[in-house]
């Protein structure tokens, strides 16, 4: 149980220290170094390594396909996301097998959850960090919804076979 909420709080010190990197750009080392905290303390390169780099750049790529469509604007014209942003996908993934574990089975709670705190994460973080949603911010959260509906399955989707492709690895040795 400590390690789950060692988890949580290691995500949420990440979350707020990137969204607050853009008033102080230093934070950014407060997020990588909560990455790597998770690493050392909670789980391992070896077994989520894989998992990690893969929501980084699925998540990347769709916010900077959502960026491209115009949802997101950061004030200042860019082909790709910021690294915040790119950095919050990679601690997201570090929650997978551990805080938000939960929600994997059945399928419909990561969908709900996705549902309800996908657009709740980028709402605050855009508040916080001065992301403006140019389409409207009912219009914006309603397809952030339907998008974290659909991603955060099949981000646990990609979790649980990581793992098992880990497990079978193991076994071989």
């Amino acid at each position: 149980m400590r390690r789950t909420l060692a988890n949580a709080a290691l995500f949420q010190l990440g979350w707020f220290a990137c969204v607050f990197s853009t008033s102080y750009p230093a934070l950014i080392g407060v997020a990588v170094l909560a990455l790597l905290c998770h690493f050392i303390f909670i789980g391992s390169w070896a077994r989520e390594g894989k998992l990690v780099v893969s929501v980084l750049l699925a998540g990347s790529a769709l916010d900077s396909f959502l960026l491209q469509l115009g949802v997101f604007d950061f004030g200042e014209e860019r082909r790709l996301l910021p690294v915040w942003l790119a950095l919050m996908w990679a601690l997201l993934a570090t929650t997978l097998n551990h805080c938000l574990a939960w929600s994997a089975k059945p399928w419909w709670r990561a969908s709900l959850l996705g549902a309800v705190g996908g657009p709740a994460a980028y709402y605050a973080g855009s508040q916080i960090a001065g992301v403006s949603l140019p389409l409207g911010q009912t219009f914006t959260l309603g397809l952030l919804a339907i998008i974290w509906a659909i991603a955060l399955p099949l981000l646990h989707g990609f979790a649980q076979l990581y793992e098992q492709q880990f497990r079978l690895r193991q076994t071989r040795r």
